[in-house]
This record gives structure tokens, C-alpha cells and sequence, in this order.
């Protein structure tokens, strides 16, 4: 078998793998007093030792660590800063997020392509009614957001030449990855987060963590059925990949309303490649979006076309080295206004 059917193959037990190293701090361990042996790295922290040499193994031949002739591992640098927990690059949240209730999602998959997902959840629960059923839920899917979105927003921040004063406006800006990236990167710049009520303690103590409290509010309410607060910017960070083009369309055109004369959206997201034909993450996320949400990704041109409809002009695509993109469309100060008001006919 060549390599990326054997990774194809024995994929499945990589995530959980990588869950549980990351839970029971074995990667910790190494970062912090690697290179270690599984025998030292098991008695540091208490663990069955035989089980610490097989999950590494698996590590190893996945490239998230690497075992010297001794016997002594470390992680790979590619690997360090995703596993540092220090590093805003880190992603344990997320991999906690596709591990738990991953049984549960494959078995729906399955249930998806017998019957159909319209079929099938039509007397399911909402997206965020289930991410923000109870407390623990709230956490965990806030963490998942939080680890998969701040570290590409520091460098999404950049590319979005951000003014050196005036109102971001961050629609379901979660516990606000980007939001805290753009106002470490701007320091004249204020933000507030529009999202639903559960979110605000986490987005709270996520704005503290970053020394940004005090230029960062939140305001609750749903895009659907509510207007945005008026901005200087509005962004828009894996929102758009939740949802169908009709409800992307309302969402945008909210966002045009609360966009100042001669402001921009900022949407960020994956981008599948013109053909379709990937990047890999892109393709699993766009399975993930029809379990979890209502949504796809899409390219760049169905994105632009989405711009353009909601009337955004001069719209362009700026790219990062990560998986996450930035499509900006600017306001007009001559465009007509083809927004409807929020929750009217045109809305979802």
C-alpha cells in the first residue's frame, strides 16, 4: 500500500491517539523535559508504561514524534507548536472537539447517505442548540473555536491592514480568536463581539487571557433575526462555512448594513481549491460542516459571488500559510443599499 492509502486506512485511530497523549499531558511531558524515554515519561506521570510506548509509537509513524536510537522520544518541530499549550498555535481543544462523540457523528454519516441529512435530522436538534446545550458543551466547543481559529488570526489580523482606530464588529465571534488577534495587532482599534448569550463569560475571561478587556465588549443577539451593530469593520471567522448560501447571503447582507460607508467584511475560512480537488483538512471539514452544522466550504469564486450579490465591491482574496483564508468586499460610499432589514423577507 503506498503511504496515503495506509494513512487513509489506519487514519482512524490517529485522532483519538492524539487526544489522549495531549489529555494525559504525555506530550506536555516531552516538551517540557524531553527527550524521554516512555518508561520516564510513565513514571512522571503516573501512567501504565507499555501503554505510553504504544501511543508514541503510533505518534512516531504519524510524524507528531520522533524516537531516537535510544529509545528517547521528543516531538517533531512541525509538531511542537500545535501541542504546546503555551502556543497560539496550539490545537488540543480541537482535536478534543472531532474526538468526542466521534462514534456518534459516523454512525449519523451513514444515516446521511441512506437517507439523506434533511430526512434525518428533521426532528434533530440546531447546530447551536447542541453546542450550547449545557456548560460543559459551551466550554468544550468554545475551546475547539478558540484553538483552531487564534493562531492563523494573528497572521489573518495582518493581512487585513487593519486601521489604526475604529469599531471591528466580530459576528459569532465565539470567545474571540479573531477579535483578540486584531486588537493585539491594532492597539488604537475597539471590538465587539455579536453572538449568542452563552458565549459572553467565555469570551470575558478569553479577552482577560489576552490582555484585551478593556477594548473588547459583547453584545448578544442572532444574526438572523437581529441587525448587527454598526462598525467601521465587520469579520466574519468560520461563520459562513455553517450555513447554506441563502442564510450566507442574509448574513452578509447584515453585514453590509452595519458597515460604515467605505468599510470592509472580512470573511475568513477554508478554501477548497478551484476543482474541488482539496486540500485534504478542507474536504473532511466540508463532511464535518453536513454533521455538525448546515453548512459547506466553498471556493473562492462562490465566495466572491456571495460578496457581490450582498453588494460588496472590489472584493479579493488575501492567503495565509494556514488552512484559513481572508475574502475581503468593501462598501461603497455611491453603492445602493440592497439590504433588507434583519429578521424581514429575505431572511432565513
Amino acid at each position: 500500500m503506498t503511504p496515503h492509502i495506509e494513512q487513509a486506512i489506519y487514519g482512524l485511530v490517529s485522532t483519538p491517539v492524539l487526544h489522549l497523549v495531549d489529555r494525559h499531558d504525555i506530550l506536555t511531558c516531552l516538551i517540557k523535559n524531553g527527550p524521554l524515554s516512555a518508561g520516564a515519561v510513565a513514571d512522571q506521570l503516573g501512567l501504565d508504561g507499555d501503554t505510553v510506548e504504544r501511543l508514541l509509537l503510533v505518534c512516531v509513524t504519524f510524524g507528531i514524534v520522533r524516537r531516537d536510537p535510544a529509545g528517547a522520544y521528543r516531538l517533531t518541530e512541525e509538531a511542537l507548536p500545535l501541542f504546546d499549550r503555551g502556543n497560539a498555535r496550539y490545537i488540543g481543544g480541537f482535536v478534543e472537539h472531532l474526538t468526542l462523540g466521534a462514534a456518534e457523528r459516523m454512525q449519523r454519516l451513514e444515516e446521511y447517505l441512506r437517507r439523506g441529512k434533511a430526512t434525518v435530522d428533521a426532528t434533530r436538534e440546531g447546530p447551536y442548540d447542541i453546542f450550547y446545550r449545557d456548560e460543559e458543551s459551551t466550554r468544550e466547543f468554545m475551546d475547539a473555536m478558540w484553538h483552531l481559529s487564534h493562531g492563523v488570526s494573528k497572521e489573518l489580523a495582518a493581512l487585513a491592514d487593519l486601521p489604526a482606530a475604529g469599531l471591528l464588529v466580530d459576528a459569532g465571534g465565539a470567545n474571540g480568536p479573531f477579535a483578540a488577534a486584531a486588537l493585539q495587532q491594532s492597539p488604537g482599534l475597539r471590538a465587539v463581539v455579536f453572538d449568542l448569550p452563552p458565549v459572553r463569560p467565555h469570551l470575558i475571561r478569553a479577552g482577560l487571557a489576552a490582555g484585551v478587556a478593556d477594548r473588547l465588549d459583547f453584545v448578544a443577539g442572532d444574526f438572523f433575526t437581529e441587525n448587527l451593530p454598526p462598525g467601521d469593520l465587520v469579520s466574519l471567522g468560520y461563520v459562513m462555512s455553517n450555513w447554506p448560501d441563502e442564510e450566507c447571503l442574509h448574513i452578509l447582507r447584515n453585514a453590509y448594513r452595519a458597515c460604515a460607508v467605505g468599510g470592509r467584511v472580512l470573511v475568513m475560512d477554508r478554501l477548497f481549491a478551484d476543482d474541488h480537488t482539496g486540500p485534504l483538512a478542507t474536504s473532511v471539514m466540508n463532511l464535518l460542516m453536513q454533521l455538525e452544522t448546515r453548512g459547506r466550504h466553498r471556493t473562492t469564486a462562490e465566495y466572491l459571488a456571495l460578496l457581490t450579490e450582498a453588494g460588496f465591491t472590489d472584493c479579493t482574496v488575501r492567503r495565509s500559510t494556514g488552512d484559513k483564508h481572508l475574502i475581503i468586499g468593501h462598501k461603497a460610499g455611491d453603492q445602493r443599499d440592497r439590504s433588507a432589514p434583519a429578521g424581514g423577507d429575505e431572511g432565513a
